[in-house]
């Protein structure tokens, strides 16, 4: 499995915003390898019935958490769903029968940039953004990026393994 050259956390001596952040970016970059050297069909292709899981709808749908926790929670900015989520119901960036992977690359690279701004921007860990009536820092929503991706990650390398047999990190 081929792809792009992630970056690896550092193992010492970096402050947590730097370790946080580069987990993340790590995680990201994983699934952007998950996802690299396959077709279009390939990238469609569900898990098994009934599940709508592919690694295309992965993609899509990391595009909305960004968008969700960093610009919405983080950042207070109105951006309504990039594939209907809010007006369709939970789970529209799954139905991946039409969609386009390249288009779902742009938004999804587009929205890691639009998080990474916000992060770098954010004044401390303690940054404090709400969603509702509810208080997130930073640190809470960097640490569950993590645990969103790496999730979603070990998705992707079921999904990977049975389209091709590609195995790997």
């Amino acid at each position: 499995m081929d792809g792009p050259e992630r970056v690896t956390p550092p193992y010492e001596g970096a402050d947590e915003r730097t370790s946080l952040t580069r987990f993340l970016e790590y995680q990201r970059q994983t699934l952007a390898m998950k996802c690299s050297g396959l077709t279009a069909e390939q990238l469609r292709q569900r898990a098994v019935a009934p599940s709508a899981l592919s690694l295309l709808g992965l993609v899509r749908h990391m595009a909305e958490v960004e968008r969700g926790w960093f610009q919405l929670v983080m950042n207070g900015e109105d951006a309504g769903g990039y594939w209907g989520r809010w007006a369709e119901g939970e789970g529209a960036e799954f139905d991946v029968e039409g969609a386009d992977p390249a288009q779902a690359f742009e938004v999804w690279n587009a929205a890691c940039e639009r998080s990474r701004e916000i992060v770098d921007a954010a004044e401390s860990l303690e940054s404090v953004g709400r969603y509702r009536d509810m208080r997130f820092s930073l640190r809470y929503v960097l640490t569950h990026m993590i645990e969103e991706y790496a999730r979603h990650n070990g998705h992707a390398d079921l999904l990977r393994e049975r389209i091709d047999g590609a195995t790997g990190e």
